[in-house]
This record gives structure tokens, sequence and C-alpha cells, in this order.
């Protein structure tokens, strides 16, 4: 009997995780097919507010990578929306006109955000913020613009402003509702938030109803419906979602606000369920991950054939960390009738707690900048506990003064450290011992605590640190480079020096890699630190490298790709100009675009094209799409300005020719400006040149993007050899003393300007580093060059269907 055919429509968390627990059931019982509307495989939509923020990349949030997939036999189409159920002849068919036929079919379409029906939503420059297309925009916008507004007061809409302002941007927060945050917290708790978050930069406008978003075309303002307005230029709509059950109701399948579905996840057409923000469940749609991840491991069993213990419902609780701010609360937390409550307010240290109890059973609770008994609190709402003879005041008292070990000591096994995936205290202890678990990466691989919001990532260390003892903290302070070794970056590199590890393969095997394939985080890694360490004699590995790095070109959010040719310093000619638009022409390019860096962009370009465009345009690659210089850019200098004091044209044509097609750890934008004015931005780049009276000041470690950072003054110099001699000293130990990934920005502030100092100015260290230099710059090769002259090349890239390989902007 052949395998039966299971298909997922949603890559999203809820139905990905319900996969992961058919897998551990019975791995080889189906052939899976999953289709995904959005280009990405499996991310972590919780997170996407700390990729606005700036505290994670879009990598960083990937749940389960293109390996995961090829690795466990499944198919899955990205980008690709499933249009129609054939409930009788069971099969789906897509956008696209694929059909594949279903034994078992789950539906898992999540939410779709819902936007305001006024006057002006459909301008440009009004988003929701839901998935990474919402986030990408709102990144880009605030690089133009300065003034946004959040329409909604919940957590997902102060989670955008957190972000917005991350971003340099002045930002409103409207809120319909007198208080902040009304599903969660009680007015105390809100009050207390609003203030913090005031202190933050949060403007808000509590009791607003917005009547109209205006603008000549593009958002220029909110009205609200007492009169009143303000000016803005971005609009966040954060006010709510609705389940996405359009599909479902087209097909004949029973909704309500949701699929309906009983407690094994049935929907009303037998071999079809339905999982996450879609279902209905007694009523009750659940938008938390918690829930839904309760609701994926009873499906499980059910598609394997298993009814055993059906979904009941879940108690919602929210342990947040907004702004920095924690906060918890589960169930009834607002007084009502029936009910009692026991409150602690800590005004002076900004703490208040709150427990609402009915006939002797704790029913609710709030938690404000103390929030160490949460988990606690739920696990006596979930049991049910009878607390009328046993609950003490005490039991509200701070844990900050008591000891991490005795805290976790004395809690239960079946106590929940991960409530977004039910696991224990005793299931993690149980892990480190059996396996061997010594870091926080490794506990949540092998139990998914801690995988999805990651606010229990604190009390899994202290739980390694009571269960390891001594033994945890040779591993405390250590970060590994994925969760495929307990090895740091340190430690590995000095492995591939002391072995001569000449692979990406040899060392992940050599070094005992747990998973031999490796991973989307360490394969990139891996190849960069042997191609630093071995420049002249490593041969890159294509197959590690991230998909714009491989084909040398940025993808898109529709599938094509970007050109941006090199234009040195920023300057060009007449015979460049006429090539580029030659060939924009010619491919029908849909759109020509400046970039922030001075370089003219070729956006919308087919994948097979791109070959056929480099050669051309016989330009070099500008490097777009690199972890490597990307651009120089200038202002026009003291050849044309009145208040230029240097040749910053002359100068910045010089770097970019010497240090282009450097690979370093992560993109390096580098600027020269003709004197203190600085037009060209050199404050904010990671390395920034100032022209002043007699030299040139030499600032590092600069950040314009997400994480706004100026840069420090490394030195000052007299002539443009001695800029370049500093410069060059400088990107040689960024590039050999960084981790994979860590921007300039980020590494300045970790190993600090004092120790780079150091280093550089010594002088033998300096030359010694700057013959590395020539000898990593000696080995480049233009790469488009490079495919142009080689067929082989072109037909591997340019003519497969699907690259298997991460997405990095």
């Amino acid at each position: 009997m052949g395998k039966r055919k299971l298909v997922l429509i949603g890559n999203g968390m809820a139905g990905v995780r319900c996969v992961e627990e058919i897998l551990k059931i019975d791995g080889d019982a189906f052939d899976i097919t999953i289709f995904g509307s959005e280009p990405y495989p499996n991310y972590n939509r919780i997170l996407l507010s700390t990729v606005l923020q700036g505290d994670m990349s879009i990598d960083s949030i990937t749940m389960n990578d293109w390996e995961w997939y090829r690795k466990n036999n499944i198919r899955l189409f990205v980008g690709e929306t499933v249009i129609n159920i054939d409930t009788e002849k069971r099969f789906v068919r897509t956008d696209k006109g694929r059909t594949v036929q279903y034994d078992k079919l789950i539906i898992a379409t999540g939410s779709k955000p819902f936007i305001l029906p006024i006057p002006g939503a459909n301008k440009k420059g009004v988003t929701a913020f839901r998935d990474i297309k919402d986030c990408e925009m709102m990144m880009e916008y605030a690089k133009t613009y300065k003034k946004a507004a959040v329409i909604g007061g919940g957590l997902l809409g102060l989670e955008a402003a957190r972000g917005l302002l991350n971003l340099g941007m002045e930002v409103d927060v409207i809120h319909i509702f007198d208080y902040l945050m009304e599903r969660q917290l009680d007015p105390t708790a809100s009050k207390l938030l609003q203030r913090e978050l005031e202190k933050q930069g949060m403007n808000f406008l509590l009791k607003k109803e917005t009547a109209e978003i205006f603008g000549d075309g593009r958002v220029e303002g909110v009205r609200f419906k007492d009169g009143t307005e303000i000016a803005t230029d971005l609009v966040v709509m954060a006010v709510g979602i609705r389940p996405n059950v359009d599909l479902a109701r087209e097909s004949g399948i029973a909704v309500n606000r949701g699929i309906v579905v009983n407690d094994y996840l049935e929907t009303s057409v037998p071999h079809i369920y339905a999982v996450g923000e879609c279902a209905e469940h007694r009523g009750i749609v659940y938008g938390l991950v918690a829930p839904l991840y309760e609701q994926g491991k009873v499906l499980a069993e059910a598609v394997c054939g298993i009814k055993g213990r059906p979904y009941e419902g879940s108690v919602v609780s929210t342990q947040l960390k907004v702004s920095g701010v924690d906060l918890f609360s589960a169930g009834e937390f607002m007084d009502g009738e029936g009910t009692a409550s026991i409150k602690v307010y800590d005004e002076f240290r900004g703490i208040y707690k709150k427990v609402v109890i009915r006939d002797g059973k704790i029913v609710g609770a709030v938690l404000f900048g103390d929030t160490s008994e949460g988990r606690k609190l739920l696990d006596m709402i979930n049991k049910n506990e009878n607390i009328s003879n046993s609950f003490q005041l005490s039991f509200f008292q701070s844990t900050a003064n008591s000891s991490n070990k005795s805290m976790v000591a004395a809690m239960a096994d079946t106590d929940v450290v991960c409530g977004c995936n039910g696991v224990t205290k005793g299931t993690i202890c149980k892990a480190i011992a059996e396996h061997g678990l010594k870091t926080v990466e490794e506990v949540r691989d092998c139990t998914n605590a801690s995988r999805s919001c990651g606010g229990c990532k604190g009390l899994v260390a202290e739980l390694l640190e009571y269960t390891l003892g001594e033994e945890f903290d040779k591993y405390a302070m250590k970060e590994t480079i994925c969760g495929c070794t307990t090895l740091s970056r340190e430690e590995v590199i000095d492995e591939i020096k002391a072995k001569n590890l000449k692979y990406v393969k040899e060392v992940m095997n050599v070094l005992g890699w747990k998973n031999e394939e490796g991973c989307s985080k360490c394969r990139p890694a891996l190849n960069y630190y042997l191609s630093m360490l071995y420049p002249s004699e490593y041969v890159d590995e294509a197959e590690s490298r991230f998909v714009n790095e491989r084909l040398h070109a940025n993808i898109q959010a529709d599938g094509t790709y970007s050109v941006v040719p090199r234009m040195y310093g920023g300057v060009t000619t007449a015979e460049q100009l006429r090539k580029i638009a030659d060939v924009a022409e010619k491919y029908n390019v849909p759109m020509i675009k400046l970039t922030g860096g001075q370089r003219i962009d070729l956006l919308g370009v087919k994948k097979e094209d791109l070959p056929r465009i480099w050669a051309e345009l016989d330009m070099p690659s500008g490097y777009a799409y690199a972890k490597a210089l990307r651009t120089v850019k200038t202002c026009v200098g003291k050849q044309f300005c009145r208040f230029g004091t240097q040749d910053s044209t002359k100068l910045g044509i010089d770097m970019e020719k010497k240090f282009e097609r450097l690979n370093t750890p992560h993109k390096v934008k580098m600027a020269v400006s003709a004197c203190p004015r600085n037009c060209a931005e050199s404050g904010i780049k990671d390395v920034g040149i100032v022209g002043v009276d007699g030299g040139w000041e030499i600032y590092v470690g600069g950040n314009g993007g997400t994480h706004l950072r100026a840069g420090d003054l490394l030195c000052t110099v007299k002539t443009e050899e001695e800029v370049i001699e500093m410069t060059g000293a400088f990107l040689q130990y960024y590039r050999e003393s960084a981790n994979y990934l860590e921007r300039t920005s980020k590494w300045v502030e970790r190993v600090g300007l004092e120790h780079i100092r150091e280093v550089i100015f010594d002088q033998e260290t300096r030359r010694q580093l700057l013959d590395r230099l020539e000898e990593a710059l000696a080995a480049t090769k233009d790469p488009w060059k490079e495919i142009v002259e080689n067929k082989e090349m072109q037909e591997k890239l340019f003519t497969s269907l699907q690259v298997k390989v991460p997405v990095n902007r």
C-alpha cells in the first residue's frame, strides 16, 4: 500500500508545527505537499517585531529552512496560493494552475489583517503589520520619511511603534479605547505601561476614532471623527486580524467567524481539517501560539488515525516584553461579579500584581514589571486549584533578591517552562541529562522550549545552570555559531587552522556536527571563515551561500531580481548611461531606480536574463547583494563645491577600486565627504571619511539602517594614502575577528574602539594585517564576468527551477 497524500494549505507556524508532530508519529505515513503564499520557508511571525526593531534579521527568524523540507521529503511550493478545493474528487488547485490530489487536507490559512474601511485606506504609505513584506516596506519608508502613525494600541501596534522609533521615526499611537492593550491588561497595568512607553518617545492619542486618511496620492495625515487631525507620512494599521476563511467558505466547508472544527479539529467535510488562527473551536478563535500548538498535537494524532486526547480549549495566557517592559496576563483578569482580587502596587519600582479569585480558585492574573510568578499562576489556573487556605501574600514578594537556583529548584517537574510549546521543567531536565545538552540553543532544538516567542530563554538558562552545576560555567558565556555544534566561532576557526581543514563538509565531519548537512546559519559562516583563512587556495562553495550571493543579484518579493552595476564613487559616464538605458529597454525592465548609495538599480529582471544583461552592460558587479563592500558614497568635493576642503570624489573612487569584491562578515558601506557638512553621510557608515583642513577624519562602526548608530572617530590622518592604509587594516581586523553576519556597528561595540586602535595603530601588526588583506584582494574576481564567460555556470545557476538556499538581504 502506497503512502497517503497529505496536503497542507498554509506554510505558517500552526500548520508546519502540526506536520512536525505527524513526522514524529510516523515519518513514512504520508507524501506531504505544502503550499505557502509568501516566498519564504516557515518563519516565526511572532518575532517580526524584533526584525523591525533591528534586533534580528529575517534569516534568523526562519524556523524550518529549505533543507528541512528537503530532508523530510516535503514538496514545498512558495509564492503559490490554493484557490479551489474540490471536496468530491479530493484535489486542490492553485493560482498557478497546479492541481494536487489529497487523502487528507489540512487548512491552516491563518488570519488576514483588518484594514479599516475608511476613505484613504488604499493610499500609498498605508500598510498592515502582518508579514515580512509589511516589515520591509516600513523599513524602506523610514529611510525617506520621518513621521509615522500607528492605528491600534494593542500588542501588535505597540511593537510596530517601537520598531518605527528604532528606525528614527516620530510615532503617534492612535487607539479608540481609553487605555492600551485592553485585551491583556487592566486599566492600572495599562497606565503604567503607557507611562513607560511615553518615556521612550511614543506619543499616544487615546479615545480617537479615525475617520479619514488624507493626502494627494500618498499619505499626508490622519483626520479623526472629532475634527482634529495629525500630519504623518506612514500609517500602520494594527487594529486586529480576521480568520482567513474565504477558501473554506467557497468550498462548502462550514464557517462561522472561523472554520468550524470539533475536538479533533475536523471540519464539516470528511478528510478535511483546520488548525490555527483560521479555525473556530467551541465558538472561540485563538490568536496566540500556545493554543495553536496544542491544537496541532491533537490534529497530528487524528490525521495519523490516533484519536487520543481531544482538544478541549485553552486558557489564554500572555507573557510579553513590550519595549523592554515585562508583562503577564492570563484568564479572567478583570474584576467582575462574584470575583475578589489580591493586588500589590509598588509605584516606586513600577511593579503591579493582581490575582483574580472566584470560589476559592484563581481564574486570572495580571503582572507588570515582575512576572516571575506568571508560570506558577498559570499552572494554578489550569489545574483549577483551590487556594482558599494556602495562598499567601508572600507569593507576591519579588524574586529579584532570591537566587535563580532556588527558584527553579522550587518548581515541580510538571510546571510549564515554555507556555508556547507546553514544555515542562521535567521534560527539559530529562533532555539535558539524557542528551548532554549544554546551551539554550541545544535545549530549544531538542525540546522546542524557547523556540517561539523566546520569552522563556532566561528560565531555560537557569534550568541548565541548576541541572549542570559547576559544569555549566564553561558553557554559559559561550555563543555557538549555530545549534549544529557546541563550538564557538573562535573554537571553530582554531580547529580549522590546527587541523588544516579546507572544505565546509570536512569541517562539519571532523568537528562532529550534529546535523551532517549543517544549516542555513552555519554553512554560509563556514564558507566565509574558510575563504578568509585561505583566500588564495580556498574554492568558494556556491551551494553554501545565500541565494542573493549565489546568483549575484538581489531576489525581490515577486521572484525577480535586481541588477546594480558598479559605478565607482557614484560617478558615471554618458556611455554607461546609454548601456543601462539600452539594456533596460531591451529586457523590459519594469523599474530603474537611483539607490541611496548613488547607484542605478534595474529592478524586476528575470533570472534567466541576468547573464545576458551583465554581458551587454559590460560593467563590473556593484555587489549590492553581497557580504562585501557595497558602495563608497561621495559628495562632489572641492572641485565643484565652495565648502569642500578635499577631493572627496577621487578618494572615494580610489577606495572603491581598492576594496571592491572584498568578502566581509557582513555588508560594508563607506562614504567620503569633502568637509564636516557631511553631505555623503559619512557619519553613519561602516567606514566614513570626512575632509578637514589639512587632512581626513576616519569614522568607523556607523550604521544608517534599522539600528541607527553614529560612527566613532578612529583617527585623523594627513594623506589619502594613510586613509586607505588605516581603512585596510580596520577592514582586515574586522574580517578576522567578527562573527559572521555581525555588522561593524555591533563589532565595534563588542570589542571596543580602544582595543581596535591598539591593534591597528601598532605598526608591525598593521603591516601584517595589510599583507593578509592584499592576499585576499588578489584572489577576487568579478563574478558577473566570470559567469558571462562560463556557459556551464550559466546552465547550472540560471536554468534551474528551484534554488534551495535561504534568502538573505
